[in-house]
């Protein structure tokens, strides 16, 4: 008889996780354009803006790890959430670009914390058998929220509503997170004797060569979410880009269909590869289409939205494997680690996903900079063959 993965103590992470990027990621393709109404800022400026997020999340990550390896892990999560939900608020009273940067900073550190702590709480609380399946979900839920909640704010802003408004959606979502987040009951974990502090209790050292593999990974990832309104907009598409979240949303809940008992079963290494396949043909995809808009608008259009859906396969695919693949290298005391260096991995490639795609938008085009993007999924793709895989293989302890 298999093990209970879905218990109360487990929907309410889940929801407390999906809540908290709905809110996040709401925000996230609106800003861009908040930015340069409110602020008067160019893209170059905007990227810095919205990466520096990131970068704070970047820093604070891999103490975030030896934090939660060391102390009560709730209490730490429940602050960083706390932290995270104000922040709403203070951007709600920003009237300048410094403060706006600043409150940014802030929010980068509580959203490193946050994600590290639920990620890390969420395989304390289920079945290690059903781990794969059990990550997959929760991932879903953080990939659902990463696809419907751009959606919804370019809806909220394509509707002429008020950005206040946009800013209040956003706290509210993680106030009810909040709540939810606080009725999760964790386990008493005692003090344990802890080595003399290292390297290696602060990044996964086993599981570096996996993190530049998906740091390459997720440097395209960061230009589409951020960067895709302002790109269909470019080349001249007239369908909302909202809908390119949706059919994301609706590619990533059809690939944990399969992924997360795939990974169960040990094939880790394979999910990954073949997610990566697809990537590739999806970023070459989306930097042809300002291309083919000569060719024809309304097809052009159409391939937009099935790149998105097959993006939505090929992320929602690797995002449960490659979690996976760093906890089951490091062991039970350095879960924390492993969480933060998987997620640390992520969000410098968000980052430079941010920096980059502005950067090259402003230089050239923007699709020119997914040209760049497809280039480096398929270094991504070669490195982990040659390199993370055999890697994995040799150092994974379960």
């Amino acid at each position: 008889m298999k093990d209970k993965l879905i218990t109360k103590n487990y929907i309410e992470i889940l929801a407390a996780n999906f809540l908290l990027f709905f809110g996040f990621w709401l925000l996230m393709p609106v800003l861009p354009f908040y930015l340069a109404e409110v602020f008067d800022a160019n893209k170059t400026t905007i990227g810095a803006v919205l990466s520096c997020y990131t970068i704070a999340a970047l820093c604070i990550r891999p103490f975030s790890g030896y934090l939660l390896d060391t102390f009560a892990r709730k209490p730490l999560y429940l602050l960083a959430y706390f932290t995270f939900t104000a922040i709403f608020g203070g951007y709600l009273i920003a009237g300048t670009l410094t403060l706006f940067i600043l409150f940014r900073i802030i929010h980068g550190v509580s959203f490193g914390m946050v994600t590290v702590s639920g990620n890390t709480i969420v395989i304390d609380i289920m079945p290690s058998s059903r781990r794969g399946e059990g990550l997959g979900y929760y991932g879903l839920a953080n990939n659902i929220a990463m696809s419907i909640g751009p959606m919804t704010g370019l809806f909220l802003h394509d509707a002429g509503v008020d950005y206040t408004l946009i800013f209040c959606c956003s706290l509210g979502s993680c106030l009810i997170g909040f709540l939810c987040a606080s009725l999760v009951k964790t386990s008493y974990k005692p003090p344990v004797k802890r080595e003399p502090v290292s390297l290696d209790r602060f990044i996964l050292l086993k599981g570096i060569p996996a993190g530049f593999s998906l740091l390459l990974l997720s440097i395209p990832y960061g230009m589409t979410t951020n960067y895709v309104a302002m790109y269909a907009k470019q080349i001249g598409i007239q369908a909302s880009t909202g809908f390119f979240f949706t059919f994301m949303a609706l590619g990533m809940a059809v690939s944990r269909l399969f992924s997360g008992r795939l990974v169960d079963r040990g094939m880790i290494t394979q999910v990954i590869e073949a997610g990566l396949y697809l990537v590739c043909f999806c970023f070459f995809g989306l930097s042809s289409c300002g291309w083919l808009t000569a060719w024809s608008l309304q097809w052009t259009t159409y391939f937009l939205f099935t790149i998105a859906l097959l993006l939505g396969i090929g992320f929602g695919t690797m995002f449960p494997a490659y979690n996976t693949l760093f906890v089951n290298l490091a062991p039970n005391s350095q879960r924390g680690t492993a969480t933060s260096t998987y997620l640390t991995s992520w969000d410098v490639g968000i980052g430079a996903g941010m920096l980059l795609g502005g950067y090259i938008a402003e230089i050239a085009t923007f699709r020119m900079a997914y040209l760049f993007g497809a280039a480096l999924t398929v270094i991504s793709l070669f490195y982990f063959r040659s390199k993370v895989a055999p890697h994995f293989h040799q150092h994974k302890l379960r």
